[in-house]
């Protein structure tokens, strides 16, 4: 159980890693992204065709286009978008625009070496620009989705498509980011930059998992043999891992055959492998990568976005609702 002032420490410290991703984020867009017209969709897709096409400042861009749509989902989807949402929409799409090259350019001297004024970018390179930019947005967005927090965007149609058609997430976001990366194509006539958006949009993901996440450290193995109890006692004492045996039947014989079935780190596999291969040369293992395993022994890899109820709020029956 929290207490408030643990709590308290708890917020801040969760206000203070959204703006460390609120950083990179605004890097990610302003220093590369931007200047090479490359989006993975989203909000920031559509900010980039109003800056380029009509000079309006990105970042305001985004606030201005993300207002609605919270007002959208306060009115469809609830209070579940809360104000760690707004404050990373806010203050991710505020440093889009006080970090842009232009500004550092003419504010500080030491970035007159290194900014390049013919694309205003740190690079004159599409690819380092597209690889750096997505990277940076990936861990960026992944601090800020660590935190439990937003930059608002396309979560929001997204999820309204989810409610209301029964779209999956990844078939909404599929269609809703899409639909910008081919709209910034059509608009910049310029069908590369669609190439550009996907890439982008595929790495970016990729990162963004990675850092709310982190790594997948585990896998999980599939044993048949008819030496289950020894590899089983060997398990135990060598890996100190539990297993679960499974009951099952031989497709062509008919016969019943015992399936030994555990979990373990990536450093033990060379250690299971070499237990199998000692008791029995002709068992069958099934190793399969393992997204999450909650239980005793591993920490889970799932981003626990159900922040802990205050005393007064169980009291009281409240529910909290947190941002998507």
């Amino acid at each position: 159980m929290q207490t408030k002032t643990n709590r308290f420490i708890s917020n801040i410290g969760a206000y203070f890693g959204i703006i460390i991703g609120c950083i990179i984020f605004g890097i990610s867009y302003s220093w590369f992204l931007i200047p090479f017209k490359v989006a993975p969709g989203g909000v920031g897709g559509i900010s980039q065709i109003l800056y380029h096409i009509f000079g309006f400042p990105a970042g305001i861009s985004m606030i201005v286009i993300n207002i609605p749509l919270f007002i959208i989902a306060w009115i469809y989807l609830g209070k579940q978008f809360g104000l760690k949402s707004f404050f990373g929409m806010f203050v991710g799409a505020f440093l889009v625009d006080l970090l842009e090259p232009q500004r550092l350019y003419h504010s500080f001297d030491i970035f007159k070496e290194v900014i390049n004024t013919q694309y205003w970018s740190f690079t004159d390179n599409i690819l380092l620009a597209s690889i750096a930019g997505s990277v940076l947005l990936g861990i960026g967005l992944g601090l800020i989705f660590k935190f439990r927090g937003s930059t608002g965007g396309t979560d929001i149609p997204v999820a309204i498509l989810k409610q209301y058609t029964g779209f999956s997430l990844g078939t909404g976001y599929w269609i809703i980011e899409s639909a910008i990366i081919l709209t910034i194509g059509i608009v910049f006539k310029d069908l590369n930059l669609v190439i550009w958006g996907y890439l982008n949009l595929f790495i970016t993901t990729k990162i963004v998992d990675i850092t709310a996440e982190g790594i997948s450290y585990v896998k999980g193995a599939y044993i048949i043999t008819k030496a289950e109890n020894l590899i089983k006692e060997r398990i135990f004492k060598e890996l100190d891992r539990g297993v679960t045996i499974f009951h099952a039947e031989g497709g062509y014989t008919g016969k019943a055959q015992n399936v030994v079935f555990c979990i373990v780190s990536r450093k033990q596999i060379s250690i299971l492998r070499k237990i199998v291969k000692d008791e029995d040369p002709k068992a069958f293992m099934i190793l399969l990568e393992v997204n999450d395993v909650m239980g005793y022994g591993f920490k889970t890899r799932l981003l626990d976005l159900v922040e802990e109820k205050s005393e007064t709020e169980k009291e009281s029956g409240k529910e909290e609702f947190i941002p998507l």
